[in-house]
């Protein structure tokens, strides 16, 4: 992100973002790579999309079996405070976070989601 001070840009970090790891489904992250170049934004942002819709849901309807045998590793990062809400409901539900991830993936509106020039912005 950049921040205006006095008339001058300054490119920043954005603090409120954490790296993250996790494991996905390889068939599912490359379905989500193709949402995201179809609506100009990034894969994280439509994670975190239906990760919002997924936690104002009652429960979580995931089963163990329903485990995909091709999760591959990805990192990205995900708002900060959201990951541990996430982390939280994991948790809760006696899931790991990669399964809440997933179960999210259901509820992602790719027009709802952060545009890729969100990264840009100036505050």
């Amino acid at each position: 992100m950049w921040i205006n001070r006095d008339g001058q840009l300054y490119q920043a970090a954005d603090e409120t973002r954490v790296k993250f790891r996790t494991s996905l489904s390889a068939k599912v992250l490359e379905e989500l790579k193709q949402r995201a170049d179809e609506h100009g934004t990034f894969v994280n942002y439509l994670l975190e999309d239906g990760l919002k819709e997924l936690l104002q849901q009652e429960t979580i309807h995931f089963t163990k079996d329903m485990r995909p045998k091709d999760r591959i590793q990805y990192k990205t990062t995900y708002d900060e405070v959201l990951l541990e809400q996430v982390r939280a409901a994991a948790k809760e539900h006696k899931l790991y976070i990669n399964d809440v991830i997933e179960a999210g993936v259901q509820f992602i509106d790719a027009e709802r989601a952060k545009r890729g020039q969100h990264r840009y912005r100036i505050e």
